[in-house]
């Protein structure tokens, strides 16, 4: 998604999920990984090559290295040293995860994550139907559910004032 958003320069408010430190050990952005070259470098400065994988585009493992390596202890655990998996996707990701610290995309996030997550919330009410389906089947439940959101905007709607006119859509003025 995050690919198809770029390519279309559609504006990007995904959030990336960041890598998982397992265990407390470092997380997958502590290492450098180098997508031309094909290879990954840990945090302590050993580098080791991509090799593809079938699942996946491809895993770097670093092997006897962490026998030896002082961070050993903060990087993994396993007795054949730690694995670096890469993701198809891993250059968009990274890009996401960049685009995230910048301070402008955090404040753009900011001000419109919340009214997302509350509209999503008034949908979930219970007044609403809550999480439960009211109807068995996936077309019904769809068919349910736009129904549903359609009623909430209408509502929203007679609650700013807009009203339908002949010549189109008009604010009621007070």
């Amino acid at each position: 998604m995050l690919e198809r958003l770029d390519e279309n320069g559609i504006h990007n408010g995904l959030k990336v999920q960041p890598p998982a430190a397992v265990k407390g050990h470092f997380p997958k952005d502590r290492f450098d990984i180098d997508l031309e070259q094909q290879t990954v470098t840990c945090p302590a400065g050993h580098t080791a090559p991509i090799r593809a994988r079938e699942r996946h585009a491809g895993a770097a493992n670093f092997g006897v290295v962490c026998a030896t390596c002082p961070l050993a202890a903060q990087c993994t655990t396993a007795k054949t040293g730690r694995t670096i998996t890469i993701s198809p996707h891993e250059a968009a990701l990274a890009a996401g995860r960049a685009r995230q610290t910048d301070p402008a995309w955090k404040a753009d996030y900011r001000a419109t994550r919340p009214k997302v997550e509350r509209k999503i919330g008034h949908l979930m009410r219970h007044r609403h139907g809550g999480r439960r389906a009211r109807v068995r089947g996936l077309r019904k439940v769809a068919a349910d559910f736009s129904l549903l959101a359609a009623a909430v905007n209408l509502a929203r709607l007679g609650v700013l004032g807009i009203t339908r006119k002949a010549g189109g859509w008009a604010v009621t003025t007070a």
